[in-house]
């Protein structure tokens, strides 16, 4: 009965978000609140609720964090020095144009919004490619691979819904994955280099007077209206000494994230009313991402303590030979990608995800490897593929490529990627074979 109950809350939620009949969060408030009665844990509810919240509060803690100390580096120019030089030195050389995108779009993703990491890098990337009579869809495949990778920060939205919907540490999801987030980017530089030696040899070194500059400074153009950038040597070692801080694992991630918005803000923002206005102006981008995360607290709260997760498992390993259940995470890693096309981040991660991973509890492989596995393509590589996610929509209308060609001529290179970190990741042990 609970299994078949867990069933129809998993089938209720994906028919909800996939039809847009409800918002993600309205769908799973409601659909928590329908079956826990059903099942009739009425009385219940509200602890078994208030118990998927607390669950999810650090996660949720350290995405708002997160997005404020990074969207505050990049209103103070962090990252625009870097940025400029490096189209200084690209001139007309379509190879080092190329080479750049990848590098401008992995500063760039460092605020975990792949919108805005579209918007930024399109928007300062487009003119110089159609001046130098580049493929577009170059442009589109290798922001889609440094976005793509960049994506699984852990502030990012995939690695977000995985700690959420497993109820994990988000450092323990994260830290294992680095030596493979750090192979995924190598790929994507060599496939850069691959794609821009193919450009350069068919359009040969074009010399632009003055070009370089003209989109260094439309790349800053986000930048806070009449403030340049200010303490730059000090934004800099803070974010330098956080991200090490990040890798050690000296504090939990929000309570580092917290601490080092705090100072960035006092800092460079002295007074309250310009505190308060920087805050205001990157609520948008982190309002809506908690809010998912409670939400789904309260969705994994009533479908964990009822006991419908431990039901369903049960019924999959029945049904699941033996010989594949030890092999799940790399299942899980080579799969993900082309289920993107499927469900989206939110069906995938909070539908299919949990009752996957505690299948494979059953078979003696811990959920976590599971949660890295979905990492490796889901919403990483798959996520600028998904019609499914808005976010690719935003690139293929700035860089106005057609969407059926950008999947054709980036799916070779991102499922490139998800082998590549896949395999780094198991030599690694961050997932088992």
């Amino acid at each position: 009965m609970l299994s078949l109950l867990g069933f129809g809350m998993i089938a209720t939620f994906l028919f909800l978000v996939i039809s847009k009949r409800l918002s993600v969060v309205v769908a799973f408030i409601f659909v928590a609140i329908l079956f826990g009665v059903i099942g009739g844990f009425s009385a219940d509810m509200g602890d078994m609720m208030m118990n998927g919240i607390l669950k999810v509060a650090p996660t949720a803690i350290m995405i708002v964090f997160a997005i404020l100390y990074f969207g505050l580096m990049i209103d103070v120019g962090l990252f625009d020095p870097m940025i400029s030089r490096i189209l200084n030195i690209v001139k007309g050389d379509p190879l080092k144009v190329v080479m750049a995108t990848a590098v401008i779009t992995m500063l760039v993703g460092l605020d975990g919004d792949g919108s805005s990491t579209f918007l930024i890098t399109v928007s300062a990337l487009l003119p110089l490619y159609t001046k130098l009579g580049m493929n577009r869809l170059i442009l589109a495949c290798v922001i889609s691979l440094s976005a793509g990778v960049m994506n699984m920060i852990p502030w990012g939205g995939p690695l977000v819904r995985a700690a959420a919907s497993l109820q994990l540490e988000v450092s323990d999801l994260f830290n294992p994955l680095i030596p493979a987030m750090a192979a995924g980017l190598m790929w994507t530089l060599f496939s850069a280099y691959l794609l821009g030696k193919r450009e350069k040899a068919r359009l040969g070194t074009i010399h632009l007077k003055g070009a370089s500059m003209a989109f260094a400074e439309q790349l800053s153009a986000h930048e806070i209206p009449g403030n340049p950038p200010r303490l730059f040597w000090f934004n800099a070692l803070l974010t330098l000494c956080l991200m090490t801080l990040l890798i050690i694992d000296l504090l939990p991630i929000p309570i580092l994230f917290a601490i080092a918005f705090a100072i960035a803000l006092f800092v460079n923002f002295p007074h309250p009313k310009e505190q308060q206005e920087r805050i205001l102006s990157h609520a948008n981008s982190f309002v809506m991402v908690s809010t998912l995360v409670f939400a789904a607290g309260i969705f994994t709260g009533v479908f964990t303590e009822t006991k419908m997760m431990d039901a369903m498992a049960n019924t999959i390993v029945s049904l699941t030979p033996e010989w594949l259940g030890s092999h799940l995470p790399l299942v899980v890693a080579i799969t993900s990608l082309p289920l993107s096309f499927v469900f989206s981040p939110d069906a995938y991660y909070f539908g299919i995800l949990p009752v996957i991973s505690h299948t494979a509890a059953n078979f003696g492989v811990d959920p976590v490897e599971i949660g890295r596995a979905a990492l490796l393509g889901h919403s990483t590589t798959g996520f600028p593929l998904s019609p499914l996610v808005p976010a690719t929509f935003i690139l293929i209308g700035l860089v106005e490529v057609d969407f059926g060609e950008h999947q054709k001529f980036l799916f070779k290179w991102a499922f490139g990627t998800t082998i590549v970190m896949t395999i780094t990741a198991i030599l690694t042990n961050a997932i088992s074979f």
